[in-house]
């Protein structure tokens, strides 16, 4: 099995027939240029699109995948809504809440619900997807998920077992120990740690806590030193010291970069 991670929480998972991808979005970076950051090179084999929420990093390219290579969209069930008789995705380009876009091939699930599909389980997982501040100068502008804003729209992480592994990856969320419980010796656990400055995700500190309890056997910290915006490293983070400190509690812990991967 490969795993490559493409910045953010974008990642290929590479696997017999398989090729699964997690959050196709787009590189917030300087100006707002919205290249893929999955390269569109790998779209036409994907097998499998899962989407964590709907904030243009994670989703600005879902849509277009899905027409390059036929594979279906999981996702949580609040990313659809019933437009005039019919049901119709968040349009991942879309200003605020439109639900614009056609989509034949989707599974959608809620928290704690599991799908069988293609010899594999997908279960959404508890995710809350925390406040996100903009700053542009002297000014820090906060703007927090609400039932009426985009940011963080349709929330959810994933356990996906096959082919006897069980990876999880907890898509943009803040701490939910109880709520992960049933999470116990995953062999992937890729979780973000960039939330110290930018409070939309769990820090260091808060997905050292999830390592403590669930005891994976591999972490890989995302989300983190990611360029957007005007910075190249908008949310940052110690990764050095995570790995650190993850590796004293006996689990391995990768840094990727973009584009790296691993096999396991």
């Amino acid at each position: 099995m490969k795993i490559t991670h493409y910045l953010y929480n974008s990642f290929l998972i590479e696997t017999g027939n398989k090729k699964i991808a997690i959050d196709p979005g787009g590189l917030m970076f300087y100006y707002f240029r919205f290249t893929s950051l999955i390269p569109k090179t790998e779209w036409q084999d994907i097998t499998h699109i899962l989407v964590t929420h709907g904030d243009p990093d994670h989703f600005w390219h879902a849509d277009r995948m899905l027409e390059a290579s036929g594979a279906p969209i999981i996702c949580n069930k609040s990313m659809f809504r019933e437009v005039d008789g019919q049901q119709r995705m968040l349009g991942p380009r879309s200003k605020g809440l439109a639900f614009t876009t056609k989509v034949e091939n989707s599974h959608r699930i809620k928290v704690g619900e599991t799908i069988e599909l293609d010899n594999m389980s997908v279960t959404g997982l508890m995710a809350t997807h925390g406040p996100l501040s903009l700053n542009l100068g002297p000014f820090t502008k906060m703007i927090r998920p609400g039932p009426e804003e985009r940011i963080g729209w349709g929330a959810l992480g994933f356990k996906i077992e096959l082919e006897g592994k069980t990876l999880v990856n907890l898509g943009d969320t803040l701490l939910h120990l109880d709520e992960w419980k049933s999470l116990d010796q995953p062999d992937v656990l890729m979780i973000p740690i960039g939330g110290k400055k930018i409070p939309n995700t769990m820090n260091e500190e808060e997905a050292l806590e999830v390592v403590k309890m669930t005891k994976p056997k591999l972490v890989i910290p995302c989300h983190y030193n990611c360029p957007a915006l005007f910075s190249q490293s908008y949310n940052p983070a110690d990764d050095i010291w995570f790995k650190t400190e993850v590796e004293k509690l006996g689990s391995r812990c990768v840094l990727l970069k973009k584009g790296q991967s691993l096999k396991i």
